[in-house]
């Protein structure tokens, strides 16, 4: 659990809809006030949603509106993908699962490096977007908000911070990688923190105790 103020007024228990321990130090890092962090990991009784939708929206809405409804919490999810210019937006939607099931970070970076072997560098163009969905405590109203970053598919990975795609993600008004930068740094300008800035003002009446996104 990663507590925030337990002495601010109207503290109440919000639930991420992961067990990445990455995703949640980064969310958890940008969330204000009176609002009490809890993920999936703490609860183990709630079963996995497939991601199958389409769409990452759809998929953000179909976790936060599940979890919540097996928790009776109110529920923060998202999904990213990371969308390539030179291959179509792949993997998109796909992303956390793009060299197959059960794959790891290494097993997608290997993919996404063969798939653009020998791509001029103005076409590795990329963005990384994420959807975020907050679901009230019944499943039934959910809101959502995007943030996107855009970027470099690098020729090599660089950087042992952050997870899945970073290491190959190049900043160019940077010069290194999202992998390359400190958790910090790359809250400061990162796709998921733009999406949970444009979250806060729902979170923020939620911690003032206004029950309703």
């Amino acid at each position: 659990m990663y507590n925030f103020s337990d002495e601010a007024a109207n503290v109440m228990d919000i639930l991420l809809a992961t067990r990445n321990r990455h995703k949640v130090l980064e969310i958890a890092a940008l969330l204000s006030p009176g609002l009490r962090v809890l993920s999936l990991a703490e609860r183990p009784e709630v079963p996995e949603v497939e991601e199958d939708a389409p769409t990452l929206e759809g998929n953000a809405r179909k976790k936060a509106a599940a979890v919540s409804a097996a928790t009776g919490l109110w529920c923060l999810a998202d999904d990213t993908g990371l969308e390539v210019e030179a291959l179509g937006g792949a993997p998109g939607v796909l992303s956390a699962r793009y060299a197959g099931a059960g794959c790891d970070y290494a097993a997608n970076n290997r993919k996404l490096l063969e798939a653009l072997r020998g791509v001029s560098p103005e076409r590795r163009r990329a963005v990384f977007r994420t959807v975020m969905a907050l679901s009230d405590p019944r499943g039934e109203r959910v809101v959502l908000e995007e943030g996107r970053l855009a970027g470099v598919i690098a020729d090599e990975p660089a950087g042992t911070n952050g997870f899945g795609y970073d290491p190959l993600f190049l900043i160019p008004s940077r010069g290194r990688t999202l992998a390359q930068l400190s958790l910090e740094e790359k809250n400061g300008l990162s796709h998921r923190s733009a999406a949970l800035g444009r979250m806060l003002p729902h979170l923020k009446r939620l911690a003032l105790g206004e029950r309703r996104c």
